[in-house]
Parts: structure tokens; C-alpha cells; sequence
């Protein structure tokens, strides 16, 4: 979705996106993963070094901010990324940062409640699809059933369960 975004790339290599803020010089580098419990302490450090040589050597350094966004985060947030290497913490770097998809989307569209709105038109949008296009079929999923365990609306289950913290999303 981010390469139909104005002043978003999405590179073949490298970065997942490269996002040029149009109301400053600054240039996003964005490693996206899809929940913060995914990467593993060694995989998390190697991304960390990765993006802190970027901020060190590259030639857009001055302007560059270097992100680790995270699909599912444990809250909505945007904060400097902090990590431990061989029992060290490492000092902050405003310009290395952790970054809710709630706030990655405000970032790149400019609208606080630009990922919540997605959210909601997406399952509308999908049912369309599947209405207009009688050779898709919806398969039976084991996820549909534990939504229904926490409230007849699946959608809003799903939110509650997904998105607690992120911006818009207090049903």
C-alpha cells in the first residue's frame, strides 16, 4: 500500500520503505516487521547495527531517520529504539526510532486516524471484491472462530485484540 503513498518507495533491495517528509528534509528508512515479538535478540541487534552504520556513513546522514516499524507493537508509540548489546545499553539516537503502524501511517499521510480508517474500510472493501468476483471463495479459519470469543463483531474484536493502544482504535 505504501508505494501508492505520496513520497513513498518501496526499493526491490535494501529498505522496506523510503519515505521523503514533504514538510521537512527528512528521509525515513524503514525496516517493517510484522509484531514486535517476531525477531529474536540476534536478528534485532544485526538490524540495530544495520541502520545505526546507515545513520553513521550514508550521505543523506544529516536528514536520515532510520525506523524499525512495527505492524503490531506492544503500544502506540514513536520512541527512540534502545537496545542492550552484551549486557550494555546503549545510549539513544533521536534519529533511530521504533514506530507503531499507527504512527508510521501520521507520519506518512499527515492524519492521526490515517491507519484506523484504513482498518475499517479494509473488510469493506475485501466484501466487495468477493461480491463482484463469484470465482473467490472464503475459506473456513480457526482465527474467524476465537474472534467470535470475544464479541459478535469479529472486526472490532480483532482491533480490540490487535490495536488496544493505537490511535483511534478505544472502542
Amino acid at each position: 500500500m505504501f508505494k501508492y503513498i505520496k513520497n513513498c518507495q518501496v526499493p526491490d533491495l535494501g529498505w522496506d520503505i523510503i519515505y521523503k517528509a514533504s514538510d521537512s528534509n527528512d528521509i525515513y528508512y524503514v525496516e517493517m516487521k510484522n509484531k514486535h515479538n517476531t525477531m529474536n535478540s540476534s536478528s534485532s541487534s544485526k538490524i540495530f547495527m544495520r541502520m545505526q552504520n546507515h545513520l553513521l556513513n550514508s550521505k543523506d546522514r544529516e536528514n536520515s531517520i532510520c525506523a524499525l516499524v512495527e505492524v503490531i507493537a506492544k503500544q502506540s508509540q514513536n520512541i527512540p529504539w534502545v537496545i542492550t548489546l552484551d549486557s550494555v545499553k546503549q545510549h539513544s539516537n533521536e534519529r533511530l526510532r521504533r514506530i507503531s503502524m499507527d504512527k508510521f501511517y501520521e507520519i506518512v499521510t499527515g492524519e492521526k486516524y490515517a491507519f484506523r480508517d484504513i482498518c475499517i474500510q479494509l473488510p469493506k472493501t475485501i466484501e466487495k471484491i468477493i461480491v463482484a468476483n463469484n470465482s473467490l471463495q472464503v475459506k473456513e479459519d480457526t482465527v474467524v472462530e476465537e474472534l467470535e470469543k470475544l464479541g459478535s463483531d469479529k472486526l472490532i474484536a480483532l482491533y480490540k485484540l490487535a490495536f488496544k493502544t493505537y490511535e483511534g482504535f478505544n472502542f
